[in-house]
């Protein structure tokens, strides 16, 4: 559609001499014809940002087969046995991947290159590209695995469609619009991301890899006016804009999401830049990325707000997609009312909730997100982590983001984790993680005595550990499970010997 309505508008790259819509359409084309070619029933993109990803992922769609974008720093061990479940298959390998891939069986390897230089090459017939099957896999996006061993989550054609048609106006960019791409390939933003772009009309400015300064350096040459970053990233920018005083002059929207935001850093966006329209957008890889948006008039009007409930609103993902059904409920799957925490539930036409070997929706269509929160009387929603994060002590359930609310909220703190180690008399203990601020100095005591005057003595942490930086997934989600082995290492002894 973009190709046919756009034709001449640059699609990728900088704006003298970029690819235009049609020909990055001509160019999906060809890649649907030589994919369609080739044995394997999957397109597996083991790579940084590049042409290649827009393009595997219309070429794959062209020729019918399911794009698997995998990450490209995983270990060895771990990528070939996800390989191995996709095989046979295309690879478009990045730079070094086919040498760790090698001897694996039901593989054909191109290397990003040979792949650009192929679709580029009049000479390949180019495939229709309206044949889709909306009922067919577009993508199989393999879960972080922060807690676990990952999933292949299935998004179909149609769940894709969905999203874009509820969330973007075609052809609604204009003309000297630029979208900023830093965020892996393999993460459901960068598929929603080059989708939507598309859609819109919007050029993309990509890069290869996340890296503060360059990013920076790259807004502001490429007069870039929209960008999506996860937490862990904005930040790092922020430092980075403060640092030079050079502001960034062309962006009008910065959308943010992957994980939560801490509060102090929202403020400091809307101090630094107040002219920057800010979205906050929540949504999972099973829900074909958002489903849930903060948007600007929110964000300023929390933001400027004397009232405590409108102002909590920055800590929220705001409201529902239209197209979206969202509830909070108990265990048993009934509704909660406002103000009181359950797990999230979505229902739509772009939630998959469907992975390989196993279907999450129930018979009316519901996913259960396993994502703890609650929704405000307006129906803005409060996302509190994962359910599988909470702490049992003493046989009672204790959400650690409610205790990294508090811990957040202390001057000088700029990041916290809470995790429960393993304890033989509670059952589990309250370990937290603390990042400070730069020229800031506390201590265990002055934390715990904030977080006993805010909540219940038992949501106190029994350990309170300062680190330099909290380990987390490019895409911004927290590796709690790292955090706990190795706390569990450096407090399980005293835990054992307490009880």
């Amino acid at each position: 559609m973009s190709a046919e309505g756009l034709a001449e508008r640059v699609a990728l790259g900088q704006r003298e001499g970029g690819v235009t819509f049609e020909e990055l359409a001509n160019r999906s084309r060809r890649a649907g014809t030589l994919l369609a070619q080739m044995e394997g029933k999957h397109v597996v993109l083991i790579d940084e940002n590049s042409p290649a990803v827009p393009i595997a992922l219309f070429g794959a769609a062209v020729a019918g087969k399911p794009l698997v974008p995998l990450n490209y720093r995983l270990a060895d061990d771990r990528l070939r046995a996800i390989l191995a479940q996709v095989s046979p298959a295309v690879v478009i390998a990045g730079r070094g991947v086919s040498d760790r891939i090698q001897g694996l069986e039901g593989l054909e390897i191109i290397e990003r290159q040979a792949f650009l230089e192929r679709v580029e090459d009049d000479a390949v017939e180019q495939s229709d590209g309206w044949g889709c099957d909306p009922d067919a896999i577009a993508v199989l996006l393999f879960t972080s695995g922060t807690t676990g061993e990952p999933k292949a989550a299935i998004l179909r054609h149609r769940n894709l469609a969905s999203y874009l048609i509820s969330s973007v106006e075609f052809a609604s960019a204009g003309e000297d619009e630029a979208a900023i791409v830093s965020v892996p390939p393999y993460h459901i933003a960068a598929i929603s991301s080059v989708l939507s772009t598309a859609y819109c009309g919007r050029r993309v400015v990509q890069l290869e890899s996340f890296e503060p300064e360059e990013w920076v350096r790259t807004v502001r040459a490429e007069a870039v006016t929209h960008a999506m970053v996860v937490p862990t990233m904005l930040g790092r920018i922020l430092d980075v804009v403060a640092s030079d005083g050079l502001g960034l002059p062309s962006l009008r929207a910065l959308s943010y999401g992957g994980g939560p935001m801490p509060a102090q850093i929202v403020e400091r966006t809307l101090t630094l830049l107040p002219e920057l329209d800010l979205v906050n957008a929540y949504g999972l890889t099973e829900t074909s990325s958002t489903v849930c948006l903060l948007g600007p008039d929110d964000h300023r009007a929390a933001f400027a707000s004397d009232d405590p409930s409108v102002r909590a609103r920055l800590g929220s993902v705001g409201q529902a997609l239209p197209g979206i059904e969202l509830t909070v409920r108990d265990p048993e799957g009934l509704p909660v009312l406002p103000g009181s925490r359950g797990e999230i539930w979505v229902r739509g036409e772009q939630v998959s909730g469907e992975y390989v070997g196993n279907v999450a929706t129930g018979e009316d269509g519901w996913f259960k997100t396993r994502d703890a929160g609650h929704l405000d009387d307006n129906g803005f929603l409060f996302v509190h982590g994962r359910l599988d994060d909470v702490i049992v002590r003493g046989g009672e359930n204790l959400s650690p983001g409610e205790i990294e609310d508090v811990l957040r909220s202390y001057p000088g703190i700029e990041s916290a984790a809470v995790v429960g180690i393993p304890d033989v008399e509670w059952g589990e203990r309250i370990v937290a993680v603390v990042v400070l601020s730069p020229g800031f100095s506390l201590t265990e005591d002055e934390l715990r005595d904030h977080v006993r005057s805010v909540l219940r003595g038992a949501r106190t942490p029994e350990h309170i550990k300062f680190v330099a930086e909290l380990p987390f997934t490019e895409s911004g989600k927290l590796l709690r499970r790292v955090l706990r082995d190795e706390l569990a290492a450096e407090f399980g002894a005293s835990a054992v010997a307490d009880g």
